[in-house]
């Protein structure tokens, strides 16, 4: 009795603390379920998980040209993930996935029975629930238990707010992948160029392999043990029966293949594009707010902006820019072989190196201006831009900044007339090298005789008959200070018709209808047709004096195809949040600026620069034979080449010139628009009507819907008898206005 009565004691003490540690436990587990030791997501934070995603730059042919983000990270949906992918990923990590309800008790007990040595116990909800939620590992074990029972229960919480395919796609989009990929469709771009849907199998393993340790698995830095980890996880496919063992052993045989794409803010189509845009996404993001009140962040809300760039014309853009400048530097260096551009004027590398960061940083650190001279020529090692590769080199920072003050630099946009939509935008050569935006709106250069167009323009918008001869000669401006322009070449004599003289450049004729229409009408004209910059009511604005965008003097121009309608160049059409709500849309302003008449009659001056006059090489080098206008320009002392261009399709500017305006060709052969920035439009045009997907087809320029009275056969106008005086031209001109 006694023995039976001890064995009975034992068995009720043992149940004593079997329900009292059943009980002990389900309290614990309902204090963790409660918050008593630390918050655990709500529900509000199960249905919006906080995770930062990338926000993707779209464009308008529906390409991702780049991302902004602290990690790049991208959102993708379960219907876009590869059943590939699905299926090595559940085979490695979770086999059990479609079975448990968040934790996988038959896991858990095999786990503790051979102390984690026949695999883990932890789920793909759990982890899920870890990435999403309870951060990185737990210093100390007591903290990790902690840690390891409230994501039991976030991620019964998980299965019973989400599917599994849910869970899947969101998994998957909060690992990791290294070499700057977070996400699955940033690893899927990164190292093979594909989306996620098209991944295959082997591809598919190496992703899942390389989540056991994104170093020593990784591809790229160790491909040996990459290759390892994808058999095991192509073994564990064939284990399962996702494979059948010849499909497995032919896979295994197979050697790694990359189509290594690194991510980063500096690289691939659109650099200086995709920078303008980040600072007005800030704009846009400081004057909006979220739902709850707090400020957008286009580094962690996965915005998805939609942009009007063609990726394509992008691509063309850059193409024709780079070959060109590749080209015309290598005249410029032979130009100045064994000679500074700049001669004797060192003061322009003193102040170069005054406005670069490394000066400002010595000098913020306390250094004496002799110290900071003393660094700037001591010889260390640099790596510098070349057309043909960066090269690393050893000289020092004052010889750097006389290298690169040598280079020449260029702006190209390209724009729909009609629309408002910015094509392409080339601001610059390198944005690793020179960082300045030669196409930012607040970048401006001297338009030089880009800008004569808009004073023939107003005179005839005011009546003026372009087939009159005006005389070619000098013509001063009494009222300011007698200022007398002279053509280029010195050259006086004879009568020009409008057509002559803006296929000429001329710049006595220019000057004359300056004259008559006053600059305060010019400057109004030029408001009219989308122009900013500032200007003062000068007699000298008819030769471009003034500062001007290549972004403003594009949208101008393409006034002249839209009927006399300034639309206002836009970037943007949309942004999304990344559920895909829209949070702004974008319409371009636009403003009636010229009659249609007036517009169609420019388009025909236009073109006459580039049958005839400085823009004749589109036709004969580059062979275009369709309707096309356009005008040169060619600052002072050549520092700035000019060439606009209008098609009815298309309106693109390029501009190009060095940092310093010192800086220059001493020709104008060599230096002038026609010769230096002309070629960039020719180009990038080739290519675009090359390309018959791109669905540009060159057509004629469409005249007004209403007949037109501006007389433009001017075979029967004759210049005024040899013995006629300047006198009786310029009264008939006078009384036209």
């Amino acid at each position: 009795m006694a023995t039976n009565s001890g064995f009975g004691g034992y068995i009720l003490r043992f149940w004593i603390i079997f329900v009292t540690g059943c009980l002990l436990f389900s309290g614990f587990l309902f204090g963790l379920s409660q918050d008593w030791f630390g918050e655990l997501p709500t529900f509000e934070d199960l249905e919006n998980p906080k995770s930062a995603l990338a926000t993707e730059i779209i464009s308008e042919d529906a390409v991702v040209i780049g991302k902004f983000y602290l990690q790049n990270r991208s959102f993708t949906k379960y219907d876009e993930l590869s059943p590939n992918l699905i299926n090595a990923l559940i085979a490695t990590e979770d086999v059990r996935f479609n079975k448990h309800s968040g934790i996988d008790l038959r896991g858990l007990t095999r786990a503790v029975v051979f102390l984690g040595k026949k695999g883990g116990a932890s789920t793909l909800t759990q982890q899920l629930a870890k990435n999403l939620f309870t951060g990185e590992r737990a210093s100390s074990t007591a903290a990790r238990i902690l840690q390891k029972f409230k994501e039991w229960i976030i991620a019964i919480r998980l299965e019973q707010q989400y599917t599994k395919e849910e869970i899947l796609a969101m998994y998957l989009n909060t690992v990791e992948f290294g070499y700057n990929s977070f996400g699955i469709k940033s690893a899927a771009r990164t190292y093979f160029n594909k989306d996620t849907k098209d991944l295959n199998v082997q591809e598919s393993a190496i992703l899942v392999g390389i989540l056991k340790g994104v170093t020593m698995y990784s591809p790229v830095k160790n491909p040996e043990r990459s290759l390892a980890r994808r058999n095991t996880v192509i073994g564990q496919m064939e284990k399962y029966e996702v494979l059948t063992e010849a499909q497995a052993d032919s896979i295994k045989a197979l050697p790694i293949e990359l189509d290594l794409r690194p991510q980063s803010h500096s690289a691939g189509l659109a650099t200086y594009f995709r920078e303008y845009l980040r600072k007005e996404l800030q704009k846009w993001c400081n004057e909006n707010r979220k739902p709850d009140g707090s400020k957008y962040n286009i580094y962690k809300d996965g915005l998805k902006v939609y942009t009007t760039l063609n990726s394509r014309m992008q691509a063309y853009a850059e193409e024709a820019t780079k070959i060109h400048m590749k080209d015309l530097q290598k005249t410029f260096d032979q130009h100045w072989k064994g000679r500074d551009p700049w001669g004797k004027n060192t003061q322009i590398l003193t102040m170069g190196m005054k406005r670069s960061d490394r000066y400002k940083s010595l000098k913020a650190e306390g250094m004496s201006q002799e110290e900071i001279e003393a660094y700037f020529n001591t010889p260390m090692e640099l790596r510098l831009f070349s057309w043909n590769g960066y090269k690393d080199t050893v000289m020092t920072l004052m010889d750097s900044i006389a290298y690169a003050k040598k280079f020449l630099h260029a702006g190209f946009m390209a724009m729909d007339p009609h629309s408002g939509y910015i094509k392409a935008w080339v601001g610059g050569i390198d944005i690793d090298f020179a960082q300045y935006d030669h196409v930012n709106p607040s970048a401006k250069r001297q338009a030089g005789s880009t800008f004569k167009p808009l004073v023939y323009t107003l005179a005839i918008d005011n009546g003026f008959d372009p087939c009159v001869k005006i005389p070619n000669q000098q013509v001063t401006f009494e009222n300011f200070q007698n200022w007398t322009p002279k053509n280029y070449d010195g050259k006086n004599g004879g009568y020009l018709n409008m057509f002559e003289g803006i296929a000429g450049s001329i710049n006595n004729i220019v000057a004359y209808l300056m004259k008559q229409v006053g600059p305060e009408s010019v400057i109004e004209l030029s408001r009219n047709m989308g122009i900013t910059s500032p200007m003062d009511p000068y007699p000298s604005l008819c030769l471009g004096t003034f500062d001007m965008s290549v972004y403003e003097m594009v949208g101008a121009y393409a006034t002249y195809v839209n009927k006399g309608v300034w639309t206002e160049p836009i970037f943007m059409t949309r942004i999304e949040d990344k559920n895909g709500n829209v949070l702004a849309e974008f319409v371009p302003e636009t403003r009636e600026a010229l009659s249609e008449e007036t517009s169609f009659v420019m388009t025909k001056l236009l073109q006459g620069v580039i049958d005839k006059g400085t823009g004749r090489r589109l036709r004969f080098r580059y062979g275009f034979k369709n309707d096309i206008g356009g005008k040169t320009g060619t600052t002072q002392n050549n520092s700035d080449g000019w060439f606009i261009g209008i098609t009815p399709e298309l309106v693109a500017g390029a501009w190009v010139g060095a940092d310093d305006r010192a800086v220059h060709f001493r020709t104008t052969a060599l230096g002038g628009g026609a010769n230096s920035a002309l070629p960039i439009w020719g180009e990038f045009f080739k290519r675009v009507y090359a390309d018959k997907e791109l669905n540009i087809v060159p057509t004629s320029f469409q005249p007004p819907s209403s007949p037109i009275t501006i007389n433009m056969s001017c075979s029967g106008y004759k210049p005024p008898q040899a013995d006629s005086t300047a006198t009786q031209t310029d009264r008939r001109l006078r009384e036209i206005f």
